[in-house]
C-alpha cells in the first residue's frame, strides 16, 4: 500500500486563501470580458479547430478524473497525485484555447442553420424539441465552470500541504463538480458545432 505524500508546500493559509480568491477572481473577470469581443483575424485554418481542442481536452480531463478517483480509492496515492497534476496542467491549456476560440469565432447560437446570426422561427421551430436540453446543459456548464476553479485549488492547496482529511473533504464536492464541467464540454460542444460559421 502506499503511504500518503510528504507535503510539497509550507502550510500558509491565510496567503494561499488571498491568492486563490485573486486569482479565480482574475480569471474569471478575464474570461467574462473577453467573452464580450471579437477578434477579426484570418489565421489561414479553422479557428473552430480550437473548439474541438477543448472538447478532446476536456474529455481527456474527464478520463483523467475517473482514473485518479481510482488510483485513490485503491490507495494509489502517487499515481492519484500525477493524475490530478495533468487534469490541472490540461485545464490550464484548456483555459488559453477557450480564449482563443471566443475571441476569434464570437457566439454561436444553437438552431442557427443559416449562420446569419438571428435565430428565425422556422430555425427554432426545428430544434424546439433539444433547444431546452441543450441549454440546460450549456447554462449548468457554464454556472459550474464559472465557480469551479477556487474549489479546485483550494482542494490542490490542501493536498499540497498534506491536509489529507481536508482535502478529502473538499474533494467531495470538487470531483463531481469537476467531472460534470469535463464531461458536459464536449456536450455541448457536440451540439452546437454543427451552427458554426
Amino acid at each position: 500500500m502506499n503511504q500518503l505524500p510528504q507535503p510539497v508546500i509550507h502550510k500558509n493559509d491565510k496567503k494561499a486563501t488571498w491568492l486563490i480568491i485573486t486569482f479565480s477572481i482574475v480569471i474569471f473577470a478575464a474570461v467574462s470580458f473577453l467573452a464580450k469581443f471579437k477578434i477579426d483575424v484570418d489565421l489561414g485554418f479553422d479557428i473552430h479547430i480550437f473548439a474541438l481542442a477543448n472538447a478532446v481536452i476536456n474529455s481527456i480531463i474527464a478520463v483523467l478524473l475517473l482514473i485518479a478517483l481510482i488510483a485513490v480509492k485503491s490507495s494509489n496515492y502517487i499515481l492519484h497525485k500525477r493524475l490530478m497534476l495533468a487534469a490541472l496542467i490540461l485545464s490550464v491549456v484548456f483555459l488559453v484555447s477557450y480564449i482563443a476560440h471566443h475571441l476569434l469565432a464570437g457566439e454561436a447560437i444553437y438552431g442557427d442553420a443559416d449562420h446569419n446570426g438571428i435565430l428565425s422561427d422556422a430555425e427554432k421551430a426545428a430544434v424546439s424539441d433539444s433547444r431546452p436540453y441543450y441549454l440546460i446543459i450549456l447554462l449548468t456548464h457554464i454556472f459550474l465552470a464559472g465557480i469551479i476553479l477556487p474549489f479546485i485549488l483550494f482542494t490542490a492547496y490542501r493536498a499540497l500541504t498534506a491536509e489529507y482529511p481536508k482535502h478529502k473533504k473538499l474533494a467531495r464536492i470538487t470531483w463531481p463538480l469537476w467531472f460534470y464541467v469535463a464531461v458536459s464540454g464536449p456536450v455541448v460542444y457536440w451540439m452546437i458545432q454543427p451552427y458554426y460559421t
